[in-house]
């Protein structure tokens, strides 16, 4: 790079309102080391050591210390010149806090509302309740990892997916789409099915999301935007479910009922709030779903572990079997789609992803011999192929 291509401590603190002090003391500390210095030992700042640069002040405005960020900065699971995925998963970890803050100010705001004038009509449950909100620690490092996770595997199924309709398109288009259906959804996350066809989904329906977690129903909300009070939300656990037998014409489980402890008990519940002749979607993948990507990483070190196992308490091959007994008609339909990876970084960035131990194993120098061997194989063949094995169990009561 030529010399005008870098910035010295002096220009970057005048761009950034930053003191020169600071910018010192984050390359003694190794927080940001400049890319190099000149033949006058000044310190020489690159692009990406700016983009570094704003991460970790975003960081410092979440509430972190610099220990804590400098942990996030060294984490490769996230390439730091992906500017635009980073400020993505900024964003959400930001409004994750903000749904936290807006959280204890309801909090207070109702404390206040009860406590009135005098202190003898303090309401003591009340308080042990806002004491319970403000006090109530998230872990923001890991928050953070979490979204950066999550946001890397998304990446990978949008660039390199070749079915571009989408999952949540395609399953959207399943669902009846009569007037006046009452909706019930398990396990909603972050609203997404929701989200990306809120266009198509009729007003006259009443849709209920729940999920066992309140954050994810914040993020759901959020999520909808303008939207958010066409829905009911309420915090759920799908093995005892708190509605009347027969109340839902349609209940919908995506990609959740391999999580829940007792599949059986939630599947009984399931069918007792469903109306006689309502519809039961529940989504899941195969065995063999991304099994390239595990084949991948064994090729290389057979103690590497990338896809969790929980999947194979529900999948495509005995889902049928755990409904049967609950539902005479039971249909498969499978999303059709695969990937063709032809990028090293992306996908050594989803294998490092995920919460299994590839994230542990695949470090320092043994990461630049895979990086090296995921090279190799791109060279032979142009691209990898991975299976992608999703659909769902249509059950008619």
């Amino acid at each position: 790079m030529k010399r005008e291509d870098y910035l010295t401590t002096g220009q970057i603190a005048r761009r950034t309102g930053m003191t020169i002090r600071t910018l010192r003391y984050y390359d003694q500390i190794g927080l940001l080391n400049p890319s190099q210095y000149d033949h006058a030992s000044l310190r020489m700042y690159s692009k990406e050591d700016l983009i570094r640069l704003q991460k970790i002040q975003t960081l410092k405005y979440i509430g972190l210390s610099l220990n804590e960020i400098k942990q996030i900065i060294q984490d490769n699971s996230l390439p730091i010149h992906d500017l635009r995925s980073s400020l993505v998963m900024q964003k959400e970890i930001i409004q994750q806090k903000i749904a936290h803050m807006q959280y204890v100010v309801k909090a207070i705001n109702e404390s206040m509302g009860i406590l009135g004038d005098k202190l003898e009509q303090v309401d003591w449950e009340s308080l042990g309740n806002l004491i319970h909100a403000i006090h109530v620690e998230i872990d923001w490092v890991e928050q953070y990892h979490n979204a950066c996770r999550l946001q890397t595997r998304i990446q990978l199924y949008d660039k390199f997916s070749v079915n571009k309709i989408g999952w949540h398109r395609w399953l959207f288009e399943h669902l009846s789409h009569s007037p006046n259906l009452r909706v019930l959804e398990l396990g909603c996350g972050d609203a997404a099915l929701w989200s990306r066809n809120i266009e198509r989904v009729p007003e006259s329906w009443s849709i209920t999301l729940t999920d066992l977690s309140s954050g994810m129903l914040d993020e759901a909300r959020k999520n909808l935007g303008e939207y958010y009070d066409r829905f009911k939300f309420l915090v759920v656990d799908a093995q005892d479910i708190p509605f009347h037998n027969d109340e839902f014409d349609i209940v919908i489980a995506n990609h959740m009922l391999y999580h829940v402890p007792d599949i059986s008990k939630a599947i009984m519940e399931i069918h007792r709030v469903l109306k006689q002749g309502g519809m039961f979607y529940a989504s899941t993948m195969s065995k063999r779903h991304l099994q390239e990507i595990e084949q991948l990483a064994k090729s290389f070190d057979s103690q590497i572990q990338v896809l969790d196992h929980v999947i194979e308490r529900f999948h495509l091959d005995n889902g049928k079997e755990i409904l049967s007994p609950w539902f005479s008609e039971i249909e498969c339909i499978q999303y059709e789609d695969h990937m063709l990876v032809d990028e090293i970084q992306p996908l050594i960035n989803y294998i490092t992803s995920t919460p299994m131990n590839a994230r542990e194993v695949l470090n320092g120098v043994t990461l630049d011999k895979f990086r090296k061997f995921i090279s190799t194989k791109l060279e032979l063949e142009g691209s990898i192929y991975i299976t992608k094995e999703s659909g769902f169990f249509l059950g008619r009561k």
